[in-house]
């Protein structure tokens, strides 16, 4: 059975580096974030509606990419982080979002923390709100009894950290047969 490892976490904290990291250390397949691919090939600004078109995109390359996964599935995101954005910037979720957050299952996060600098990149929107929303990540997951490790370092570090969460996190899984939440 495919583990699926989603790394969440605030704008410019590393995530897309670290997947890529973690698939060649685990040899298996990464799922790259949809929305920078969809936001790319807009010819306008991103509105609210298009984060329904977002979500059912990132989704669909999760479930592609699934079928080649070696044990792991690395995910760049998933459906928290556009449900934290769009609560954020529109106020609410759409509810088809709402409802494939509560059937999809990953089986452990790494939740991306800020203490690497800021790259300035045009799609990224709030530089001075990193912590602000690493609150939120770390808040949704903890009330939602998501098993989680919080990734910090940098370069090296960073990601001997994440594959630390890993290693313990399954580990103390296939000792115990339970979540070590």
């Amino acid at each position: 059975m495919i583990q699926k490892i989603a790394i969440i976490g605030p704008e410019s904290t590393g995530k897309s580096e670290l997947c890529q990291h973690l698939a060649r250390h685990y040899d298996t397949e990464w799922v790259p974030e949809y929305a920078r691919f969809y936001i790319d090939r807009l010819d306008r600004e991103y509105e609210q509606h298009d984060l329904k078109s977002i979500a059912e995109g990132q989704l669909s390359w999760e479930n592609e990419k699934t079928t080649y996964a070696n044990n792991y599935l690395i995910c760049d995101t998933n459906l928290i982080v556009i449900k934290i954005w769009s609560d954020h910037k529109y106020g609410e979720t759409d509810p088809w979002i709402e409802e494939q957050l509560k059937k999809r299952r990953y089986d452990f996060y790494l939740l991306s923390n800020i203490d690497i600098p800021w790259i300035p990149d045009p799609q990224r929107e709030h530089p001075k709100m990193r912590e602000h929303f690493f609150d939120i990540y770390r808040q949704y997951l903890e009330r939602n009894k998501h098993p989680f490790a919080i990734v910090s370092g940098i370069e090296g570090e960073r990601k001997k950290c994440a594959v630390d969460a890993i290693e313990n996190f399954f580990a103390e899984k296939d000792n115990t047969g339970t979540d070590p939440a």
